[in-house]
């Protein structure tokens, strides 16, 4: 009878509810899932970006491939413009790396004692959904600006694609600003 006693649900209920107290979780707090909602948001949003940066190295290595061939005698040093062309494409594509990495850094707000002192987490969290969906909206439409495009397009729409960047990087900045405004 004691055996079977270890697998009462009861207290080993009441354990893991202890345990789960203890580290600051609770099932039913709106903010846990509000918490988990931004964390997923954001995952999908640089996920979004990834496939963005996918169509850039891809229309980065065809470009490479057509444009600049290997060194001939008749053509030993490549075409400066289509090297200039390549390294816009590249750090298009560095500057994609690098705004995934700064979302998937993104802070969220802690559930610790000394973050409910000055600022509650619920109405935070709120704030951010405003942001979250803009950063959604936003890496969607560079994907789809960027997906499948060759070289050619992707340079001809360079500057509204470095205008989205920016904007994009705005919305991380503005999201990050209402982390550290006390409520």
């Amino acid at each position: 009878m004691a055996l079977f006693d270890f697998y009462d649900a009861g207290p080993i209920r009441q354990i893991a509810t202890n345990l789960f107290y203890g580290w600051g979780y609770n099932f039913y707090r709106l903010e846990n899932q509000l918490r988990a909602d931004d964390q997923l948001v954001r995952a999908k949003a640089a996920w979004l970006l990834g496939r963005a940066l996918s169509s850039v190295e891809t229309a980065e290595s065809d470009y490479r491939r057509e444009f600049l061939p290997p060194p001939s005698r008749q053509h030993p040093f490549p075409d400066a413009s289509a090297v200039a062309s390549a390294q816009k494409i590249e750090r298009l594509a560095a500057s994609i790396r690098a705004l995934e990495a700064a979302m998937q850094e993104q802070p969220v707000p802690e559930n610790d004692r000394m973050t409910q002192r000055y600022r509650k987490e619920a109405p935070t969290l709120q704030a951010l959904i405003s942001q979250d969906e803009l950063l959604v909206g936003r890496c969607e439409m560079l994907r789809s600006i960027l997906e499948g495009q060759s070289a050619s397009v992707i340079l001809e729409r360079m500057s509204s694609i470095e205008n989205g960047l920016t904007s994009i990087r705005e919305n991380l900045r503005q999201r990050a600003a209402i982390l550290l405004q006390p409520a």
